[in-house]
């Protein structure tokens, strides 16, 4: 049965009441500028807040400048992992955000900061979880001879890519495959999926069906 209430709490946003996502980097961000060009869209459901990096001078810090949305940067380096979680969820909540989107975020968050923003943080792994967390996901499936994988958008907890699942996509694996192929085929799914679960979620899709979040209405492929 399709249950009653949105995982977040919210009305479903209209035109001028996006979903204010705040999005966690420390690379390149090639998940965040997929969430940047559906922002462009005034009609769609979500916006970019803000971009928090805990590395300076990535590839997505300036993504997120040319697209005009804050570019913020909080080093972890040489701080108490508490320390660092407070600056991060003080500059997310200075900026309105309202979901946390991990978007190649290469920080474990803990449970100090996963409280304050329950059932809003969620992330995008390359890999059909619970398979092949952590690193190099793309590489863990070729050497265990796998035929499928593909990319999860989940809820974070505080374990390694352990949350419960919202979507999931399946890439095929070839038999001439390179992991950088096989990464780039990823990837674009990723890209689909990630701003699709994000404007669900916007929507009210996101629901908990017995104690299990699902995404609706999807795009099925």
């Amino acid at each position: 049965m399709r249950p009653s209430a949105p995982l977040v709490p919210r009305a479903p946003c209209a035109p001028g009441d996006p979903l204010r996502v705040g999005v966690l980097v420390s690379g390149s961000g090639s998940n965040l500028q997929a969430l940047l060009d559906v922002a462009r869209d005034p009609a769609h459901a979500l916006r970019v807040a803000a971009v928090l990096s805990n590395v300076a001078g990535v590839k997505a810090l300036e993504r997120a400048a040319a697209a005009a949305v804050p570019a913020l940067v909080e080093d972890h380096r040489g701080r108490p992992r508490e320390v660092f979680e407070d600056a991060v969820d003080a500059a997310l909540r200075a900026h309105g955000v309202e979901v946390v989107v991990l978007a190649g975020f290469m920080r474990v968050l803990t449970a100090h900061f996963l409280e304050r923003w329950t059932e809003r943080v969620l992330n995008v792994h390359p890999a059909l979880c619970p398979s092949f967390p952590g690193m190099h996901a793309p590489r863990q499936a070729l050497a265990h001879g796998a035929r499928v994988t593909g990319c999860t958008v989940h809820l974070v907890d505080p374990g390694v890519d352990t949350g419960p699942i919202l979507a999931q996509a399946a890439v095929p694996i070839l038999d001439d495959d390179a992991e950088a192929a096989l990464t780039a085929r990823i990837q674009a799914e990723e890209h689909r999926l990630f701003p699709a679960v994000l404007a669900a979620l916007a929507r009210g899709d996101v629901r908990l069906v017995d104690g299990r979040p699902r995404a609706y209405g999807l795009d099925a492929r």
